[in-house]
């Protein structure tokens, strides 16, 4: 499988796994009123746009989706790709202990 492939579905699953933590956390806020509840649905607000833009500019962009299909070095790519997934198990550990 390309770098771009493994990038693309480790960004996807941030979006989804963002988007339930994000849910989670702004209903908590509405229920409770916390500090640390909003700090947390905010965090998760940023970090889910981050990764949506990266779906975006991975798959969609007219310019960009290209030059990282073909371009990119495979050096970069490992490095980046690295970044994504470690991220995909952060967020799939969160998730857990959010939905237990």
């Amino acid at each position: 499988m390309p770098w771009i492939d493994v990038a693309r579905v480790s960004v996807a699953l941030n979006v989804a796994m963002l988007f339930a933590l994000t849910w989670i956390w702004a209903r908590n806020y509405l229920a409770i009123r916390s500090k640390h509840a909003a700090g947390l649905a905010v965090f998760g607000a940023l970090l889910l746009a981050q990764n949506a833009i990266s779906v975006y500019i991975y798959s969609f962009h007219p310019v960009l989706s290209g030059w990282f299909a073909t371009d990119m070095p495979p050096l970069a790519w490992r490095a980046g790709v690295v970044v994504h997934a470690l991220q995909t198990l952060a967020l799939a550990f969160l998730l857990w202990v959010t939905w237990d």
